[in-house]
């Protein structure tokens, strides 16, 4: 982890690893601008997960490369940000955070079998059920030089969140 207070922070996680509850409650408690990756695919790719056909890295590249774009117009203007993004791959984690010292990285960890539960209780979102192996699959965790935050998502949310607040120099 850095020691750097940062000026933006990404949370990572497979699909319903609660990468938008947290999000949601950190920009709120920080008054900072959220903003959900998903919000960033093109129209393709939305098509094609709702189709239940995992997205490759070349379907990613323009997402990937919007989210960064976001991060450094944050940066670039001073100010802070909270953006949620599954970042599975070290390589996808390089292209939004790359060589920034003030964007952080919150990693959500959990097993297979809590996240699939709270997976099958979502409503209303384009991701199924079945994609949720080809995450865990595709799911290359952080390693310590990416100086991650890693939070177990088996406590509450209030705790993650208050865990987060701490940990990241924002309470």
């Amino acid at each position: 982890m850095s020691h750097v207070r940062p000026a933006v922070v990404v949370v990572m996680g497979v699909a319903s690893s609660g990468k938008t509850s947290l999000g949601e409650r950190l920009a709120g408690q920080l008054g900072w601008p959220f903003r959900d990756a998903d919000s960033f695919h093109p129209p393709e790719n939305v098509a094609k997960m709702a189709g239940g056909t995992p997205l490759n890295d070349e379907d990613r590249k323009p997402w990937l490369t919007a989210i960064a774009a976001w991060i450094d117009d944050l940066r670039a203007s001073g100010g802070n940000g909270i953006v949620t993004c599954s970042a599975l791959k070290r390589a996808y984690r390089r292209v939004i955070i790359g060589d920034r010292p003030d964007v952080a990285l919150v990693y959500l960890k959990g097993s297979r079998e809590l996240i699939g539960a709270r997976m099958a209780q979502r409503q209303h979102h384009f991701m199924p059920p079945a994609l949720l192996d080809s995450q865990f699959a595709a799911l290359e965790e952080p390693g310590e030089d990416e100086g991650p935050l890693v939070v177990s998502v088996e406590s509450s949310k209030e705790a993650i969140v208050s865990d987060v607040m701490t940990r990241l120099g924002l309470a």
